[in-house]
């Protein structure tokens, strides 16, 4: 479904991203792990057209998609949850929901029911205001509003981070109930363990560079990927 090809991305004179060639087939959930500064958000930023590469190329249902702007890839069918959340504060869920279906012009009603099919706690509190909201309900909301524009490539840019073990959890439940639905994710997550139990194909990020690449199962085995990211 995607696939990036010797992608590099320079940040002022800091080449973040040096060379990367990956692969995201329909309907898996493919996960990249690293350490801080790895280049993992970077990549994310520059598939959904917010960071503009140096060079290389983004492909998308065999479609090249580099040069575009982040609404036409988002119009093509890929979402970004970003890190942190980014939620409307002032919004209601409802409210904040709706803004996510900002490219679309038909009837929102089917999908504000999915969302809330899928976050139950979201539909209770459907008019609360998103400031007011938990860590782990905005992380949801996150979610939900992304899915509103029926992506169908879904990407995620560490939904766990600063969430309670349960919280995590779930989150990694809804996760694979999403890609049950039909839906393709890519997914950067610093919880490697959780990450790696839940993707068909996992790649490994090293300054810059692609180091390792194998099925989730693989690089939870891998002496290697325990001790660096495991432990």
């Amino acid at each position: 479904m995607l696939r990036i090809e010797d992608l590099r991305v320079n940040y002022g004179g800091i080449e973040a991203v040096k060379g990367i060639t990956l692969d995201v087939p329909e309907h898996e959930i493919v996960t990249i792990i690293g350490a801080n500064g790895a280049g993992k958000s970077t990549t994310l930023r520059t598939i959904a057209g917010v960071v503009k590469p140096t060079s290389g190329h983004a492909f998308f249902e065999g479609e090249e998609i580099t040069a575009l702007s982040p609404d036409r890839i988002v119009a093509k069918g890929i979402t970004l949850v970003p890190e942190g959340r980014r939620v409307f504060p002032d919004l209601t869920v409802l409210e904040n929901l709706k803004v996510g279906a900002y490219i679309r012009k038909d009837n929102l009603d089917k999908d504000i029911d999915w969302v809330y099919d899928l976050f139950p706690r979201l539909k209770e509190r459907s008019w609360q205001t998103a400031g007011t909201l938990s860590g782990g309900e905005q992380q949801m909301l996150s979610v939900g509003r992304a899915l509103m524009s029926r992506p169908k490539l879904l990407m995620m840019d560490e939904p766990s981070l600063g969430l309670a073990p349960i919280i995590v959890k779930g989150i990694f439940d809804i996760i694979k109930e999403i890609n049950r639905q039909g839906v393709t994710i890519l997914l950067i997550e610093q919880n490697a363990n959780m990450a790696l139990q839940t993707a068909n194909t996992a790649y490994v990020l090293k300054t810059g560079l692609i180091s390792m690449k194998g099925t989730g199962q693989e690089l939870l085995n891998d002496e290697e990927v325990k001790k660096a990211y495991l432990t």
